[in-house]
């Protein structure tokens, strides 16, 4: 591993951390601001046959304890792709309901509101960023393109042979 990754990995993982052990701390707060975004979303999931709680308060605690386990996977290394997938698709709620500055009233409101909603913009960028990260290892998508390419020199190494073959015994059978 990469020494930027060393650090880097932690320190995207902090953010998400004590955001959601915030979450959990202030959790009736949290589900409140949630309520617009669960009201709206709830139905459709379940609708569409998602087991999906329809309390906002218990949506808030299964949002917070992909964050952790999420961020634990980026900081640590163990499985940090898969944490950082987590990690990005649990911030879309979060900052779609914890941070509409566009609901806001006051020009403090907004300014606070938006400054947090790009916050976690970003961090959803860098989720994103992890989650396509090999650590410079090959991803799967250049591992299929490369025995594909394989395959089709070897492919057409063996008609090569198969033809030179092919002359060979008919110049010893003539």
């Amino acid at each position: 591993m990469s020494l930027s990754r060393l650090i880097a990995r932690p320190l995207l993982a902090s953010g998400f951390v004590f955001g959601a052990v915030n979450a959990l701390r202030n959790a009736d707060v949290v589900a409140a601001k949630a309520r617009r975004v669960t009201d709206k979303v709830v139905p459709l999931a379940q609708g569409k046959g998602v087991p999906v709680p329809s309390d906002p308060l218990t949506l808030v605690r299964i949002n917070a304890g992909v964050q952790i386990v999420g961020a634990l996977a980026v900081g640590t290394g163990r499985a940090p792709r898969l944490g950082a997938a987590a990690l990005a698709v649990s911030m879309i709620p979060t900052t779609v309901a914890g941070h509409a500055f566009w609901a806001e009233t006051t020009p403090e409101g907004k300014h606070t509101q938006r400054l947090q909603f790009f916050k976690n913009a970003s961090m959803l960028g860098g989720a994103i960023i992890a989650a396509g990260d090999t650590d410079g290892k090959p991803g799967v998508a250049w591992r299929a393109r490369r025995a594909a390419k394989d395959a089709r020199r070897e492919a057409k190494h063996l008609a090569v042979s198969a033809k030179r073959e092919a002359r060979l015994a008919k110049a010893k059978v003539s």
